[in-house]
């Protein structure tokens, strides 16, 4: 049922259980998710993947023993090397962490960094409480800034008056930057409070111990200039392949944990020098300030991206097919009626067969603002050429005739999902195909929204757009299509952007967007699987009165009866009572009311696969948007 390291997950799944039973004492090992990402399988070819696999397992297990049973906080471990499939990894936690605390991170990142597929070269994944990678070569135990160089920004702002918290911020930023790399083991926690009794700040430094101390210093630099993006907000992040910086104005970490720094780096010997550092640092902030706010109005400009790492081997990517239009009108019978697979708001999907027996799946494109199209047509068909996942459509090539756009595609012999759920396969899904439909859709998504070096969210997940191979696993369609809308088009005024009863309320009443949007539409999904029912279908039990799927959903888990909503056409000793409630509860997380609160996919694949994560959240109340 798990397929991506199947071998490996029960392993972890057990390691991080026993970890729960036997320390209950921990305190906090800090997961909340930062980022994560999967080496694609096409920056590099691992020749034996199961191999490969099995020295990545050799890893995990040899860092394990060595932050459990050592009481370490930095570890690295290389597997056997045998058929070029050599595995290097490294891990860190936080140094104020208590040994449970650290093994309890590392248990939730490797089981998050193993659902990278089978055969990914590479993959890293950061937490609060930790950082775990691993790739083909050691050569990246001295990378700082190479692939992950990022900031997370709280949203809560202090009462105290801007300049004066921002101040006090940079300041103590500067002071963790300039003591870390002296001191051993490259870790630093420390506290200062804001001038006329202002709130407490709480600081924290690390550097991997794998760095020099001048890389570790360049390093936390970076992310001092990241973090100033997170001012005047009450907390934020910095990361980094090498390093992490953090402050809040909330004690993150142990009281007895901080240090004094004043002796690592030399104090002025006169006011006279405490007000020119101070004129200096006012200065360097204004700039940066002024630097902001300049990068953000150029990226309002363009067209959003992700603020994440570019993508490692960006220059190896090849460009789409151009096919020749009178190929395609022959190989669809000149776009005839008979060779029809359906139509969607982007445009007509024809059936195709080239003359050396390929089948294609073709798009013809339908868009009423032209002149955007023209001009973006080609980087963006470009760009999403090059996102290659075992659970998105792959986009073969495109062709240009005239005012013609069409798309070519893999073809789906069997079709879409909503053909299995509603239409004249249904039924036919018994409860494994339908958990592999959506952990597989999970790990579409999370690809598209973290893993991918351009965040694309789809807008449109519904069952129509998930296509099933022969193997009846799920391939995304329509992903990146979105991006060719005109930008100054809103939710309201075009039929493309999502569809009533998947598209969440926010999206809907206020036009704001985000990956939460595909999550919400996700969720939806999840419960159109298990029950067998559209979402927007309203259901009449005799004198009851008519509810939506969502509705249902809600009313049955409050009552504890959420089982209640399994497709009756399933065989009760085909599924696990306890698995189906929790996915069903994984799906009910997805469409909570608050986009903030709902997870990210990458979360959600953790969810699906592990039971007790799942007990430390509750849903809450979804809106029923009533599609008319």
């Amino acid at each position: 049922m798990l397929q991506p390291h199947h071998h490996l997950l029960p392993l972890f799944t057990f390691i991080f259980c026993s970890c729960w039973v036997l320390n209950r004492v921990v305190s906090d090992p800090q997961i909340y998710f930062l980022t994560k990402r999967c080496n694609p399988y096409y920056e590099f070819l691992v020749s034996n993947v199961t191999l490969f696999d099995e020295n990545i397992n050799s890893t995990l297990r040899d860092i394990r023993e060595q932050i459990g049973g050592q009481n370490k906080h930095f570890a690295t471990a290389e597997g056997a090397a045998s058929g070029g499939n050599t595995v290097s990894t490294l891990f860190q936690c936080r140094s104020y962490l208590s040994t449970a605390d650290c093994v309890a991170c590392f248990d939730v990142a490797a089981t998050q960094i193993l659902s990278c597929a089978p055969g990914d070269p590479g993959g890293h994944v950061v937490y609060d409480g930790c950082y775990l990678r691993y790739d083909i070569s050691r050569a990246f135990f001295g990378d700082t800034t190479q692939s992950v160089n990022s900031a997370s920004c709280g949203n809560q702002t202090t009462d105290q008056p801007a300049a004066v918290f921002t101040s006090a911020v940079q300041q103590m930023l500067m002071n963790l930057q300039r003591a870390t790399p002296k001191i051993t083991g490259f870790s630093v926690a420390t506290k200062t409070q804001v001038p006329n009794n202002g709130p407490t700040i709480y600081g924290f430094a690390q550097c991997i111990e794998t760095i020099s101390q001048s890389d570790c210093k360049d390093c936390l630099n970076a992310s001092y200039n990241n973090m100033q993006t997170c001012l005047p907000n009450s907390d934020g992040r910095a990361y980094a392949n090498g390093c992490f910086l953090r402050y809040s104005t909330t004690s993150f970490f142990p009281e007895n944990q901080t240090i004094d720094i004043t002796p690592s780096f030399k104090q002025g010997s006169s006011n006279k020098g405490a007000i020119i550092g101070g004129i200096i640092g006012g200065v360097v902030a204004l700039v940066l300030t002024f630097l902001a706010l300049f990068v953000w109005i150029r990226r309002l400009k363009r067209p959003k991206r992700a603020p994440r790492e570019d993508i490692i081997g960006a220059s190896k990517l090849k460009g789409p097919v151009i096919y020749n239009y009178n190929d395609l009108k022959a190989a669809t019978k000149n776009f005839s009626e008979e060779n029809k697979l359906g139509e969607g708001g982007f445009g007509v999907v024809y059936k195709g067969t080239l003359k050396t027996g390929t089948e294609i799946a073709v798009k013809k494109l339908t868009f009423q603002h032209f002149n955007r199209m023209e001009e973006d047509f080609e980087n963006e068909v470009k760009l999403i050429s090059n996102v290659h996942h075992r659970h998105l459509v792959r986009l073969l090539g495109y062709c240009i005739h005239g005012k013609n756009r069409i798309l070519v595609y893999e073809y789906m012999r069997n079709s879409s999902l909503d053909v299995f759920l509603f239409g004249k396969m249904k039924g036919s899904l018994n409860w494994k195909q339908r958990y592999d439909i959506i952990l597989g859709m999970a790990r579409g998504l999370a690809y598209l929204h973290e893993e991918f070096h351009v965040c694309i969210i789809h807008r449109d997940i519904k069952p129509n757009n998930v296509l099933l191979d022969e193997d009846l696993q799920p391939k995304i369609a329509d992903f990146g299509l979105a991006r060719l809308l005109p930008e100054d088009k809103t939710h309201l005024s075009t039929k493309f952007a999502g569809t009533l009863g998947y598209t969440s309320p926010e999206y809907i009443i206020h036009g704001q967007l985000s990956e939460k949007t595909d999550v919400y539409s996700y969720g939806v999904v999840i419960l159109e699987i298990i029950g067998g029912q559209r979402s927007k279908e309203l259901r009449v039990d005799g004198d009851i009165e008519g509810e939506f799927l969502l509705q249902k959903a809600w009313k049955l888990y409050e009552k504890g009866m959420h089982v209640e909503l399994v497709d009756e056409t399933l065989d009760p000793s085909d599924y696990d009572v306890e698995e189906v409630k929790k996915v069903i509860e994984v799906g009910l997380l997805c469409t909570q009311a608050s986009a903030e609160i709902r997870p990210t996919m990458s979360e959600v694949i953790v969810l699906l696969q592990n039971k007790d994560l799942l007990e430390n959240r509750r849903p809450t109340m979804p809106v029923l948007i009533e599609p008319n």
